[in-house]
C-alpha cells in the first residue's frame, strides 16, 4: 500500500531553513502523529527540503527530540522576581499542565528523556525552569539545597499528574454506572472494597481541580517544614 501523502507544513514557504523553523515543523508532526511519526525524511517533506540539508541544524533524531523538549519548555514562564514564591509556583504548575494538554505527544520527552541524561549533558533549554525556580526561591530566602528540594517535589508531582491525566482511560464511556464505566466491577469486592467504593470519585476526575488540590497539599507541607536562611519559616 502506498504511503500516505505527507502534509505540507505551514512553514514550508520556501524561506531559509533555521533551527526554529525546523523545530516548529517537527512539533506539528509530533502533535499530529506522535514521536514515532517523526523522521528526518518526513520533516524534509513537510519543509519541502532535502532531508540532508536539515542535518546542519539537527545532526540526528536524538538532537531533534532534545530540541523539541527545549522548544516546548521555552513556553513555561517563571517570574523570578515575584516576591510571592508560593503563588508563582502555583502559576508554574498551571503553566506546565497547559503545555502538557496542548502537546500531549511531547510529554514523554519532557518527563522521561531528561532523566536519562546527566544534568550537565542535558540541552540548556531544558534546564531553564530549574535555574529559574532556584533563583525564585533563593531570592525568597530559601537555602540553595532547600530550593532544589522544592523544585524536585514540585516537578515530581507535576510529572505524575500530567501522565495520570493524559492516560486516564474509561473502559465503557456510555455506561451510566461508574463501576461499569471504569471496569472496576472486575475487581473482587472482598480484596478491593476501598478502590471499588471510589468509583464515583474516579469517574468524575477533574484534572484542573486535582492539580490545585495537589499544589495546595505540596505548598502547605513546604511552608510547614522548610526554613529560610535566617531560620524563619518562608513567607
Amino acid at each position: 500500500m502506498a504511503d500516505e501523502p505527507e502534509r505540507r507544513s505551514i512553514h514550508s514557504d520556501g524561506g531559509p531553513i533555521t533551527r526554529e523553523r525546523i523545530l516548529e515543523t517537527a512539533l506539528e508532526i509530533v502533535d499530529r502523529d506522535g514521536i514515532d511519526g517523526l523522521s528526518m525524511r518526513r520533516l524534509g517533506k513537510a519543509l519541502d527540503r532535502d532531508p540532508m540539508t536539515l542535518y546542519r541544524h539537527a545532526p540526528n533524531k536524538a538532537a531533534l527530540l532534545d530540541g523539541l523538549a527545549e522548544r516546548v519548555l521555552d513556553e513555561l514562564e517563571v517570574d523570578t522576581g515575584d516576591g510571592d514564591w508560593a503563588t508563582q509556583l502555583r502559576e508554574v504548575a498551571r503553566g506546565f499542565r497547559r503545555l502538557a494538554l496542548a502537546h500531549p505527544q511531547v510529554v514523554p520527552l519532557l518527563v522521561t528523556r531528561p532523566l536519562s541524561t546527566p544534568l550537565g549533558l542535558r540541552p540548556l533549554g531544558t534546564l531553564r525552569p530549574l535555574e529559574d525556580i532556584l533563583t525564585l526561591l533563593t531570592r525568597a530566602g530559601f537555602t540553595d539545597a532547600d530550593a532544589l528540594h522544592v523544585y524536585r517535589a514540585l516537578f515530581g508531582f507535576l510529572y505524575g499528574h500530567v501522565l495520570n491525566e493524559l492516560q486516564e482511560l474509561v473502559e465503557r464511556p456510555d455506561e451510566s454506572d461508574d463501576l461499569l464505566r471504569l471496569g472496576l466491577h472486575r475487581l473482587p469486592i472482598g480484596e478491593f472494597p476501598l478502590l471499588r467504593g471510589l468509583a464515583p470519585v474516579l469517574a468524575s476526575y477533574d484534572g484542573a481541580a486535582e492539580l490545585e488540590r495537589g499544589v495546595d497539599i505540596l505548598l502547605a507541607g513546604l511552608t510547614a517544614t522548610l526554613k529560610r536562611r535566617d531560620g524563619s519559616p518562608p513567607e
